[in-house]
């Protein structure tokens, strides 16, 4: 471990390991069982407990608390784990827990938690999402690829968030999000395909126009959702069909 880019005041516990280029500013706090990969910068007062993977250029900004045991009565101690991919940003004042006995609470890539954000034990959350001011996420949810949050939304214990969605700010999120859509209120309703979340990812515009389709069937009209989902089965559009299979998944045991 390189000592050369800590900042004198940080407290950096021996048993943690960091690639010789990991910044680490003043009174700064690593705990033992963290691993800090090639990039990653730790601003003042930041802490990274154990255990953690962070993968490289991950930043973490002041205040943010990164890793450490959940928030959970039924946690009986033992590790919480926390691994994350590359790139990651975490603003001031987010807080992430590990997992609950045994399980991982897991990031990708590329995500930017933007301040006061909370990531709670057993969550898992894809790669390129933003989650805009104090966006709260349960315990054991799951947020796909590609979703942007407006801020002080919210989403409830075991709800998945699909592929490419928009959640609207102050948005309250108690059953499943469907990939591609619009959800706005309290509680959640679709409004709409993201549009302009789509485009910026290239979803070609012949998709976005099926997509509108699909969602104006299931959500936007005055057909029951049996008999759109019939009206719509020999939809052959790939983001159409994405779509459709989500909506007609099961609900995940818990």
């Amino acid at each position: 471990m390189s000592t050369s880019r800590l900042h004198p005041t940080a407290i950096v516990d021996p048993r943690a390991e960091l690639a010789g280029d990991v910044v680490v500013g003043p009174y700064a706090v690593v705990e033992a069982g963290v691993v800090l990969m090639d990039g990653c910068v730790l601003h003042a007062h930041a802490v990274i407990r154990g255990p953690t993977s962070l993968g490289p250029r991950c930043v973490a900004h002041p205040f943010a608390v990164v890793g450490g045991e959940p928030q959970a009565k039924r946690h009986t101690g033992g590790p919480a784990r926390l691994e994350a991919g590359e790139g990651n940003v975490f603003r001031e004042h987010v807080t992430v827990h590990g997992g609950t006995e045994g399980r991982v609470t897991r990031i990708g890539s590329g995500n930017l938690f933007m301040v006061g954000v909370h990531v709670a034990h057993d969550v898992t959350v894809g790669s390129g999402c933003v989650f805009a001011n104090s966006t709260q996420l349960a315990g054991h949810a799951s947020v796909d690829d590609g979703v942007n949050f407006g801020g002080l939304s919210g989403v409830a214990q075991f709800v998945r968030v699909g592929e490419g969605a928009f959640v609207a700010a102050m948005t309250a999120c108690e059953r499943d999000v469907p990939p591609f859509v619009v959800v706005q209120g309290n509680r959640a309703r679709v409004r709409g395909v993201n549009v302009v979340g789509l485009r910026r990812r290239g979803v070609p515009e012949e998709s976005l126009r099926a997509l509108s389709k699909a969602v104006r069937k299931l959500w936007l009209s005055h057909v029951t959702r049996a008999e759109a989902l019939v009206e719509l089965e020999g939809e052959t559009d790939p983001y159409v069909r994405r779509l459709l299979d989500a909506v007609k998944a099961p609900p995940p045991s818990h």
